[in-house]
This record gives structure tokens, sequence and C-alpha cells, in this order.
């Protein structure tokens, strides 16, 4: 037969969908056709696959190939398509049987002495495997998935999927011709065992590292609690971005299946990631609007999908194009992207929590007892102006931070370390779930009336509020969000005035 079939996948956002690799052998003079939307790295693959197999000790057929890479429409790209397509070649060359290939995916990019190369992705198509194979709900196994070495243990995280991982194609090749002889097991893959979960995620730094700061630390541990954004205002040198980054440290742990999430945006992204970690994205000034959201031709995820379940930091908030910090207001609301071109279009995760530091004036210093600013007011209104104000709506929680006195640097003694933190973090975090299915922040207006109830004084206390403060029904809504949080830290069923007290102090700004 000079027909093979070969299952694999293809990479599309974060999506990773079913590609059947077929080949067809026919007469004619020697050539090598690949139709089906390839992308240059696939088209390029042809050289690639024609040394490996032949350094492989295997036969490149020496008449007509022709390759589709099937569905048509969809665009294929990347090198992970070079083992499918050298496997399906000996298949269609009776080099290897045909009817041994439909119990496999295969996955890998292939140098050209046959050995296999790490790709990206690995991690996002052994999820979709599994979760077809439950879609499906057939008591037939799933497909197992043949990866390159180096992403056996990345693919292995994902329960309910064998996989097997491969050095080289010669080691593929054993593999399948060993199916038909049961004698033959030790030419036969290993199954890569599970990778076991971490139980909890360990991090580099501790909130024991900031000294005195005692407001914005509780405002940490709000933010923490119900999900909600901060905006830190001081001068240099004050602890805005040490604070900053402990924030994933007292955030509670992620779920097995979150965790999975944010390792599959990274496989897919090529970019390290401590797995089990919340994410902190730390984001320079000079960021473009499509690296901050995604984008490019074909869909990319961005800095805010790259934080989804964890934290984006954006700091000299000021400093960044105005353009830029208005592609976030959506984002916020929404958490999630959707990204549109003339030929796709991809939505992406970013349910992150937006975390940003400024001073308060061009030189840092208004406001500091030194008087030793000198910005004029205009220069001042200046600075500030370049903040929109439906941007600063969307900040839950507004944080001056002032300068650290020397007397609390020189204090030995240290304060509360993450893990007590965020043991209560996790106490109220577990009561919003139980109540309400999801975090405080992510409260409808319809669900804010069912779930959060005022008393008479405390609807005086917000009317009042209201009046002073010119709250807006997008800040209204966030300060009661942020009551409700302050009330779950403290195991308290209703609002009272004082956690809406606390609440309108962090809206002062």
């Amino acid at each position: 037969m000079s027909f093979a079939q070969v299952y694999t996948r293809s990479v599309v956002g974060l999506h990773a969908p079913k590609v059947i690799i077929e080949v067809h052998l026919s007469s004619g003079l020697p050539a090598l056709t690949i139709v089906g939307l390839p992308t240059a790295a696939v088209r390029e693959s042809k050289d690639r696959v024609r040394s490996a197999i032949l350094n492989s000790g295997f036969q490149f057929p020496n008449r007509r190939l022709t390759i589709n890479l099937a569905p048509a429409d969809l665009p294929k790209d990347g090198a992970r398509l070079d083992l499918p397509i050298a496997i399906g070649i000996l298949a269609a060359s009776n080099q290897l049987n045909p009817e041994d290939l439909s119990g496999f995916e295969f996955i890998g990019e292939l140098a050209l002495n046959g050995e296999l190369r790490q790709v990206t992705g690995s991690l996002a198509v052994a999820r979709v495997i599994k979760a077809e194979a439950i879609a499906l709900e057939s008591e037939q196994e799933s497909r197992q998935l043949i990866v390159p070495a180096n992403n056996g243990a990345e693919a292995s995280r994902v329960e309910g999927v064998t996989i097997l991982a491969a050095q080289s194609l010669k080691a593929v090749c054993n593999h399948l011709q060993s199916l038909a002889n049961p004698k033959a097991t030790d030419a036969r893959l290993e199954i890569v065992p599970p990778t076991p979960a971490q139980q909890h995620a360990g991090y580099q730094v501790d909130l024991a590292d900031v000294k005195g700061q005692h407001h914005a630390r509780r405002a940490l541990e709000i933010a923490a609690a119900g999900g909600h954004s901060l905006l830190f205002t001081g001068p240099p040198g004050s602890g805005k971005t040490l604070m900053a980054s402990r924030l994933p440290t007292i955030l509670p742990d992620l779920s097995a299946e979150d965790a999975l999430e944010v390792a599959s945006t990274y496989s897919v992204a090529d970019s390290d990631y401590d797995y089990g970690t919340r994410p902190f994205r730390q984001v320079h000034h000079t960021v473009s609007a499509v690296a901050l959201v995604g984008g490019g031709s074909r869909p990319k995820p961005g800095e805010i999908t790259l934080a989804n379940k964890g934290v984006l930091f954006l700091d000299e908030l000021p400093e960044f194009d105005r353009s830029v910090l208005e592609v976030l207001r959506q984002p916020l609301e929404a958490k999630q992207i959707t990204i549109s071109r003339a030929n796709s279009q991809m939505t992406f995760p970013a349910n992150f929590q937006l975390v940003a530091a400024m001073n308060p004036c061009p030189c840092g210093y208004d406001g500091d007892v030194s008087g030793r600013c000198r910005c004029r007011p205009e220069q001042i209104k200046r600075y500030q102006d370049k903040l929109s104000g439906p941007l600063l709506d969307r900040i839950d929680l507004h944080i001056t931070v002032p300068a650290l006195p020397i007397a609390d640097l020189q204090n030995s003694s240290a304060g509360e370390t993450s893990e007590q933190v965020r043991i209560r973090v996790a106490a109220a975090h577990k009561r919003q779930l139980a109540r309400q299915q999801k975090v405080n922040n992510e409260l409808s207006p319809s669900e804010i009336d069912k779930y959060i109830q005022l008393g008479e004084g405390e609807q005086q206390l917000l009317q009042l509020a209201q009046q002073r403060l010119n709250l807006s029904a997008r800040g209204y809504h966030r300060v009661l969000r942020v009551a409700r949080t302050i009330a779950d830290l403290a195991d308290s069923t209703g609002i009272t005035s004082a956690h809406v007290s606390e609440a309108l102090s962090y809206r002062s700004k």
C-alpha cells in the first residue's frame, strides 16, 4: 500500500487542534510536495526529514511524494510535524506497518541525524487529548502520545494520557515494529510516569522581607483575598516594587487544573515557568500594546495572558504610553482578551491581578516631609494626567506608600511571613467559593445585589461617600466588592460600617 495516515497536532493560539497527515506515494519523477497551509518551518521539514530517515538506517522512497496536512484550511506551523511526516513516509513506503499507527499521535522536531528535539506546546497537546477522550465518553482508550525525551516530563503532568518519550526517530520506529512481535519488549518505549504535583508552591521571596508599611501590607492582604487590583503611589525607595513582588507568595495555591492551564500557556509561549507557582510578570514601560495583550498576524499570547492566574506588575505607570495602558480596560473587566485579524480570531484568558506603582510627581518627592520636591503644580498635574480616569476607576485599591523611616529599616524583628498571611487569605478565599463559587472581584452587578446585603447605616454611609468622592457606578460596585472581602477576612457574614469605611479609604485617591 502506498498510502498512510498519521495523527498529530498543530498549535493555534493556546489550542491544539487535530491534524491528519496523509502521505501518498505515486509513480513519476522524484519529488516531495506538502499541501494544506504549511508555514515556512513546515515546508522546510522535507530536508530535515529526508536526512533523518537516511541517517536512521531507512530508505527514502525515490518516487513522487504528496503530503496533505488536513484539515486543509487550518494553518500549520512549527517543526513539531517533522516526526509524524517521517513516520508517514516510512509507513507509505511499507517500511512500517500503517495499521500500527492508528493508536498513536506524534509530535517532535527531527535533527539531521535522526534525533528528536524538544518542541513547544506538548502540555497543551496532552490536555486536548485528555479533553477529547472525556468528551467522547468512549470506553476506548485515548491515543498514546509519542514526544521527544525532553518533553516527556512536561507532557506527563496530564493524568489519563499515556506518554511515550523517545530519543530518536529510530527508537520510535523500533517501538512501532515491536508491536507485531510480543517478544520484542526490549525495543519498546517506556511509558513516562506521571509527574507528581507539588503540595505547596515554593517561592524565593517572602513578605517578611518588607519592613514597616503596615497600611500597604494590609492592602496587599485584601487584594490577595478578593482578587482586587492595586495601585501604589509613593516616593522612590519606599518599597512599592518589593511589596508587589511578594503578592504571589500570599495568594492561595493554584488548583491542579489551574496549574496545568498556566503551565500549558507557558509551554506554548516557550517560556520558563516554575510549575505550580503564581505567575508574576513585571513589564517594562517601553512595552507595545501587541506585546502586552497579544497579537500578530497569527495571534500569540501577550503579557496579560502569561500573567493569567497571577500578577501583572506595571512599575512607573505614568511612563507607559497612554494608548498601551488603555488596552487594559476591557481585559480588566472581561478577564479575557479577543484578538481579531482578517483571517483569524483568537480568545486568550486574562484573569490576572493588576498591580501598578507610580511616583506622585516627576521627581518623586511630592509631599515628602523633607520638602525637596521642586516640581511646579502644573508639572505634577501633567504627570498625573497621563493616567486616564476610566483606567484608575477600574483599580480597586489606591494606596499611598510613605517613605520608610530609618528606625523601621533598622528594626531587626521580622514581620509576618507569607505563610502566615496566606492562611488567612486562603480561609477568606474558601468562604467566597463556598458562598458564590468565585472570588469577590469577579461578582457581576446582579450577583452583588444577591450576595452583598447592606444595612441602613451602611447604605447611608455609601450615599454620603458617593457625594464626596464622586463615585461612578463602577466605583460603587468596586467598593462593595472590597468591603465584602474585608468582611470575609474578618470571618463576618455581614458587612458592617467599619468594613465599608475601610473599603472607602482605599478609593480616596
